[in-house]
C-alpha cells in the first residue's frame, strides 16, 4: 500500500512538471503569435492593396478550413525559410570576401616583410 503511494506521488509530480512545461510552451506560443501578428498587420499597414479583412474563428469542426489554414501557414513558413536562406548565402558571401580581403593583406605584409630582408 505504502509502494503505491509512492508511486501514485511520483506520477502526481510528474504530471505537475508536465503541466508546467506545457503551460510554459502555450505562453511562448502566445508571445510568437502576437509577434507574428504584428509582423502581419504592420506588413499590411505598408501594402493596403494586399489587406485583408479580420480574421474570422475558424470552426473547429470543419476540418477543411482547418486544412487550408495549415496551408496558408505553411507557406508563409516556406517563404519565410527563403529569406532567411538568401539572407545565410549572402553573409556567406560577405565573410567569403572578407577572408579573402585578410589573406591578400597578409600576403602583402609577408612581402613587405621579406623585402625588408
Amino acid at each position: 500500500m505504502l509502494s503505491r503511494l509512492q508511486e501514485l506521488k511520483k506520477e502526481e509530480e510528474t504530471l505537475l512538471k508536465i503541466k508546467a512545461m506545457l503551460q510554459d510552451q502555450l505562453n511562448r506560443l502566445k508571445f510568437e503569435e502576437g509577434a507574428l501578428r504584428s509582423m502581419i498587420n504592420a506588413q499590411h499597414a505598408d501594402s493596403p492593396a494586399l489587406a485583408i479583412a479580420p480574421e474570422a474563428p475558424v470552426p473547429l469542426d470543419n476540418e477543411s478550413e482547418i486544412n487550408q489554414t495549415k496551408l496558408q501557414l505553411s507557406t508563409v513558413v516556406e517563404h519565410d525559410m527563403e529569406e532567411e536562406e538568401e539572407e545565410e548565402e549572402e553573409d556567406d558571401e560577405e565573410e567569403e570576401e572578407e577572408e579573402e580581403q585578410v589573406d591578400h593583406e597578409f600576403e602583402m605584409m609577408e612581402e613587405e616583410e621579406e623585402d625588408d630582408y
